[in-house]
């Protein structure tokens, strides 16, 4: 590997034929799904015992060929609005000899090689650690995150001589869960992680990571695992 193989930018992102399977793949999916459920609205119409009688009966007796075209469109509608939101989610990373950078949405996150002591991935999240546990960039799928193949990222980081941690969080140890009150917290961390859990269960993407990133201005850093959150404060020991 030459100086100048060494000095160039790897850039790390989902495969071009993946996005392109999504691309074409959703809105037809939806109109074909769109086409069923006109086919279903006109055997359900025969039914007495259905619910929502009226709104069944009402695309049943929709005159053609304009149900038919009005189904399709509507399916390819629906299709193209999961393909759009599956494109906000792409997290592209960008790894230079200096420098690492994630970008999402038009939001953009780096840090720089000398503040990064370890960076470790999986189907879940992407993490670049800093000297004291805390996290200097972090992607997460229950925020929307949608990370390149983790394979491809360990190749890319460790081309560059970054520290790659292939068996995970070495922090793992260190969390512990959550519970409503409890003490140990830094003060309003508890109200944090309380707005945090109610996120959570609305699956409000956004929420969820701004909060998360206020608590690491706390000095709390958070993950979630079978629907629970999982805290522990930056500077506490890694596993061995």
């Amino acid at each position: 590997m030459t100086e100048a193989d060494r000095d160039a930018a790897i850039t790390v992102r989902q495969r071009t034929s993946d996005r392109v399977l999504v691309a074409a793949g959703f809105p037809v999916l939806g109109a074909g799904a769109g086409f069923l459920l006109k086919l279903l609205a006109v055997r359900a119409s025969t039914w007495p015992w259905i619910p929502w009688q009226g709104p069944v009966d009402l695309v049943a007796e929709a005159p053609e060929p304009a149900a038919t075209v009005g189904s399709l469109l509507l399916g390819t509608v629906i299709g193209g609005v999961i393909v759009f939101l599956a494109e906000q989610g792409y997290v592209t990373v960008t790894v230079e000899r200096d420098r690492i950078t994630t970008d999402r949405a038009g939001s953009s996150r780096s840090a720089p090689r000398t503040a990064v002591s370890g960076v470790f991935a999986d189907r879940k999240r992407l993490v670049v650690l800093g000297a004291q546990g805390e996290e200097l960039i972090a992607e997460y799928k229950n925020e929307g995150a949608d990370l390149p193949s983790v394979a491809r990222l360990a190749e890319a980081f460790r081309a560059h001589g970054y520290p790659w941690l292939p068996d995970g969080d070495p922090y793992r140890d260190a969390y512990r869960r959550w519970v409503e009150d409890m003490p140990g917290l830094p003060p309003a961390g508890n109200a944090l992680l309380k707005a945090r859990a109610a996120a959570l269960k609305e699956s409000e993407e956004k929420e969820i990571g701004e909060l998360r990133r206020e608590l690491a201005k706390l000095g709390v850093v958070v993950h979630d695992a079978d629907g629970r959150q999982w805290w522990r404060e930056t500077g506490t020991s890694a596993r061995p």
